[in-house]
């Protein structure tokens, strides 16, 4: 592999944003389906995955230097892409730290090792921000919701958000469990948690409070009593990079404290 690498393919959406928040947009020749920040990226590169099937073929055409992909859901397209020859990096973040890992990484492998900490720095600095301007705030009991059928709550980087923001997890021995089946949990679990907010999303289908709210025995959960059930867009929050750890942390902090 050329360094640093001249043709990236980027099969995940965090390092699709990393790269152009580093101002390397221009080694990106192909990107995830999924991918929508920046907005300009829907129009500037070729769509060549979804996020659990790629178009193998199409990559392989690209003549792509690097491929960045995304834990054991892609284990299969990376596998197909190391048998083509190709030069494969695969992350697997799953918290915060690993989060800001992740982007020191992609710093390092396109040759921008320092500004890729001073990024990852920046966001260091903002978290520890967010965390003292809450501090002393009562902090509400917070559900949140990853699917909805069945429910799964959240995954870790968004458990520690919520703890960032100044909410408490009803679920955070869950958090650690990185695959979504491990964290389904019973409707009669999460109404005996008495959540004071429902943080919604719904990993890329919309919202609708409605079906939350007719839940049977759910009415008499504060949250829905007190109408705190918010949505935050998948894009935001459910991807393991800079969204969640700006965007995504902002609209928490206005879910919990803002009314």
């Amino acid at each position: 592999m050329a360094f640093p690498p001249e043709r990236i393919v980027c099969l995940t959406e965090e390092t699709v944003e990393t790269m152009y928040l580093l101002g390397e947009q221009d080694r990106i020749v192909g990107v995830s389906g999924y991918a929508v920040r920046p907005p300009q990226v829907r129009k500037e590169k070729p769509r060549v995955s979804a996020f659990i099937s790629a178009d193998i073929p199409k990559i392989l055409a690209l003549e792509p230097d690097l491929v960045f992909t995304f834990s054991d859901l892609q284990a299969d397209i990376a596998a197909a892409l190391i048998r083509a020859g190709v030069h494969v990096h695969a992350f697997n973040q799953r918290d915060v730290a690993g989060i800001l890992a992740m982007i020191r990484t992609v710093g390092a492998l396109v040759g921008r090792a320092n500004e890729a900490d001073v990024l990852a720095s920046t966001y260091e600095r903002r978290l520890a921000e967010v965390a003292q301007a809450v501090r002393g705030r009562p902090r509400p009991r917070v559900f949140f919701e990853e699917w909805d059928e069945p429910l799964i709550s959240g995954i870790g980087w968004v458990s520690e958000l919520v703890g960032i923001a100044g909410g408490d997890d009803v679920f955070p021995e869950l958090a650690a469990q990185k695959a979504a089946k491990d964290r389904i949990v019973a409707a009669e679990a999460v109404l005996s948690k008495e959540p004071q907010v429902i943080l919604a999303s719904w990993c890329g289908k919309k919202v609708v409070a409605d079906r939350i709210r007719g839940r049977p025995g759910w009415s008499r959960m504060p949250a829905v009593r007190d109408d705190r059930i918010v949505e935050i867009k998948s894009a935001m929050i459910l991807q393991p990079g800079p969204a969640a750890l700006t965007d995504g942390l902002d609209a928490i902090v206005r879910a919990l404290h803002v009314r």
